[in-house]
């Protein structure tokens, strides 16, 4: 009897790490690439001030940092005056450890590596704060104001109303149905 619970186990770790392994990606750069090489392959090059850093969770089961700047300069790829970035959690995962209220520049492409389609950056690319990308913003000149002026920070407010309606209404169907079938049964 106390081997049914073993063989259960051993059947459900084998399942889960062998049948259906979780997606990993390692995240080792040797060396950065130079400033026009690191230009050339990104699709969003821009500077801006951290507004606010949260937890994302992707489809995946991955759970990145999206992170909101409020855009300076733009030299690539970026138009409106907000805009959100994806990164890891921490260099584990290739993610940089961003602060609300500094300034950075900016080198992302666009990738589903935390899940969803996104503009990511990482510890691989040369993100980093201004006050330190000084030979960086030398060779990419003056750059260009955004665009288009938006106002993101509502969005994602508004994206955790419809998580709550949704889970309301889940809860209420299920509330009702249970309702339905304790009338039946009596």
């Amino acid at each position: 009897m106390k081997k049914i619970p073993f063989l259960i186990f051993s059947v459900f770790i084998f399942y889960f790490c062998a049948i259906d392994p979780l997606d990993v990606h390692a995240c080792s750069c040797a060396e950065l690439p130079s400033v026009e090489d690191e230009f050339e392959r990104s699709q969003a090059v821009f500077s801006g001030k951290v507004l606010k850093v949260s937890e994302k969770r992707s489809s995946k089961g991955y759970s990145p940092k999206l992170v909101l700047f409020e855009v300076t300069n733009t030299w690539k790829g970026v138009k409106q005056s907000q805009i959100y970035i994806t990164t890891g959690q921490d260099d584990g995962d290739c993610g940089i450890s961003f602060i609300e209220g500094i300034e950075y520049l900016v080198y992302a492409n666009e990738s589903d590596m935390y899940g969803e389609m996104a503009l990511v950056t990482g510890i691989c690319d040369r993100t980093a704060k201004v006050a330190s990308a000084q030979e960086d913003l030398k060779i990419l000149g003056k750059g260009s104001p955004p665009t288009e002026e938006v106002d993101l920070t509502k969005k994602q407010e508004s994206s955790h109303l419809y998580i709550w309606i949704a889970a309301i209404l889940v809860i209420a169907i299920v509330f009702i149905s249970v309702f339905k079938i304790m009338r039946k049964n009596k």
